[in-house]
C-alpha cells in the first residue's frame, strides 16, 4: 500500500484521468474531492464491500432452491400441454 501525506488543497493523480484532492480537514475527518470520468464507478469502501457480499450470496445455490425451480418448470410444462 502506498501511503502519502497531503495537506488541504493538495491532491493526487491516478493514471491520466483521476484526480483526488484534499478539500477539508476537521479533527479526524478528511473531506476529499474526486474528479474522474463518468464511466468510472466510485464507491465508498463500506458500500463496495456490501455489494461484493451480496453478489457472493446471490451466486450460492442450495439444492432446495434448485428443486423448487425444477418443480415450477414441471408445473409450467404440464399447464402448456
Amino acid at each position: 500500500m502506498l501511503v502519502l501525506t497531503r495537506k488541504k488543497g493538495e491532491g493526487i493523480i491516478i493514471g491520466d484521468d483521476i484526480e483526488i484532492q484534499i478539500v477539508d480537514i476537521r479533527g479526524s475527518a478528511v473531506r476529499i474531492g474526486l474528479n474522474a470520468p463518468q464511466d468510472k464507478k466510485i464507491y465508498r469502501q463500506e458500500v463496495y464491500q456490501k455489494i461484493q457480499q451480496e453478489n457472493r450470496e446471490a451466486t450460492r445455490w442450495k439444492a432446495a432452491d434448485l428443486d423448487s425451480l425444477l418443480a415450477i418448470e414441471k408445473t409450467v410444462i404440464k399447464e402448456t400441454e
